[in-house]
């Protein structure tokens, strides 16, 4: 059954203006998912007004009412988990059981963000002027433009969108072409959860049209994407200009480092989990093996023969290991870092080859991959790759290896295994990226602790647990003086000795 899908503005499920529509495919199969409008900037600045109007009443209403809100959405969505992980797989071949990790990511999401609206603290501190009290309080901000990636296409929302009406802003979300259907379910469950009419607005769309708009909005107050770096310096640039508070979450090329004294069994487990679940395609995929001294004779064979064994196909068949990549063209790109490794001297040692027979020639699947002898300051060293591809290095000792980890323009995830507590620690310290697992992979991230990265992965904001409340909302601070004169902070009233 083709899904069709509608604009979602003020409540109202609408199509476009001037009927132009845009198709979402199975990479599965390159089947007919679904129908949705292609938002123009008329739709934008449409939802817009509706989200300033809306402003008005939800900002008022207490932070504690807004959260009870969000919990009966989570609820929902617990009800209706399996539903839209179905279509979650057939938009964007993620397989089932991720499919439900993803919509549990955002029930977690949910309840934290319910217990946040009675936790958004201010701070109180001591005056310099007798009888005069001083404290802070946090005040939403506006209409938050929301603009998200296809690869999570409810986790992530769930990160920017929960915070941000917690806080009290409303919200205008463009969600990713390539993997709306989900997110529109995502949205109804607010819905039927109670929100607002106009507090939450989705626009679908095409990033350069309807994702554009939203950007340079005047009156958007300000903006959380997820995607690729590049549109992200656009989205800085162009969101700059009218004073936009910016978050940004963009690439990674995640190092997992495995020393001599590592459970080698304990490594491979995360390595492959970490290299290619969701075929890779997250942005804290593991893309890099730094072997340390010896242990790569140690660790290899094991990683390809388990590699090897993963199964590739039919994201909802529950025997497949890994589903197709989200398009032809991107599985198109991934190759062609394959193809310019094998260039610069790396040797697949598995995969590496598109496959051109059978059920897997209808979609666009690639194999789990591993290449070997990937030299320092490679392309597969050095650029995101975002999909089914583990570039295998090596170094000498520790030291090398966080030099190999951190040469890199991102600085998101990265793991290292050890039995040496002194040596995880120096991990921890000197890597230079927003998160690290010890004897864990490089994914994983939990709901409660903030997540995002360093360098080119991002503006230093941060998503999950307390961070994003902090960036989706204001401090502002009171003054209350009940001395009953004129005290002049700033002036010296220091008395004389």
């Amino acid at each position: 059954m083709t899904i069709k899908l509608q604009h979602l503005i003020g409540g109202e499920s609408l199509d476009n203006g001037d009927g132009r529509t845009f198709e979402i495919h199975s990479p599965a199969d390159d089947s007919l998912v679904g129908i949705a409008p292609r938002g123009t900037s008329a739709e934008v600045d449409r939802a817009v007004k509706t989200a300033r109007e809306a402003f008005a009443t939800w900002s008022r209403m207490p932070a504690p009412a807004r959260g009870e809100i969000l919990m009966r959405s989570g609820r929902i969505l617990e009800t209706r988990k399996d539903e839209i992980a179905a279509v979650m797989g057939r938009e964007m071949g993620k397989r089932l059981e991720e499919a439900r990790g993803d919509i549990q990511e955002a029930i977690d999401t949910a309840y934290y963000a319910a217990t946040e609206g009675r936790r958004l603290f201010g701070r109180t501190a001591p005056s310099e002027l007798p009888n005069k009290f001083g404290m802070t309080i946090r005040r939403p901000i506006g209409v938050a433009g929301i603009i998200t990636a296809w690869n999570f296409p409810i986790a992530v929302p769930s990160w920017k969108i929960y915070p941000a009406l917690v806080c009290g802003n409303t919200v205008v979300w463009k969600p990713a072409e390539e993997a709306p259907c989900s997110g529109a379910m995502f949205a109804q469950a607010l819905y039927d959860a109670g929100l607002p009419k106009g507090v939450l607005n989705v626009i679908h769309g095409l990033g350069e049209e309807a994702g554009a708009s939203l950007v340079a909005h005047p009156n958007v107050s300000c903006l959380s994407f997820t995607g690729g770096t590049e549109v992200g310096k656009l989205i800085a640039s162009e969101g700059g200009k009218t004073l936009k508070h910016i978050s940004l979450e963009l690439g990674g090329k995640n190092p997992v480092i495995v020393l001599e004294d590592a459970d080698i069994d304990l490594a491979v487990d995360g390595i492959l989990w970490g290299a290619f679940g969701t075929a890779g395609q997250r942005c804290t995929a593991t893309s890099r093996l730094i072997a340390v001294g010896n242990v790569h004779e140690r660790l290899l064979p094991k990683l390809i023969a388990r590699a090897k064994e993963l199964v590739l196909g039919d994201p909802a068949d529950p025997k497949v290991n890994v589903g197709p990549l989200i398009s032809k063209e991107h599985r198109d790109r991934v190759h062609s870092f394959v193809e310019k490794g094998r260039s610069e001297g790396a040797v697949m040692v598995t995969g590496g080859a598109i496959p051109t027979e059978g059920p897997l020639a209808k979609g666009w699947f690639y194999p789990a991959t591993i290449a070997d002898n990937v030299k320092r300051g490679s392309t597969l060293a050095l650029r995101e790759v975002f999909g089914p591809v583990l570039s295998v290095l090596r170094a000498k000792d520790l030291d090398e290896a966080i030099e190999i980890a951190n040469e890199v323009e991102y600085g998101l995830s990265s793991s290292i295994y050890t039995a040496n507590v002194n040596a995880a620690f120096r991990g921890i310290e000197r890597i230079d990226a927003g998160i690290t697992y010890v004897n864990a992979p490089t994914i994983g991230a939990e709901a409660h602790f903030p997540f995002g990265g360093v360098k080119g992965t991002g503006n230093g904001h941060r998503e999950g647990g307390w961070a994003p409340y902090e960036f989706f909302s204001e401090v502002k601070t009171v003054y209350i003086d009940y001395s009953g004169g004129l005290q002049r902070a700033q002036i010296d009233n220091r008395l004389d000795d």
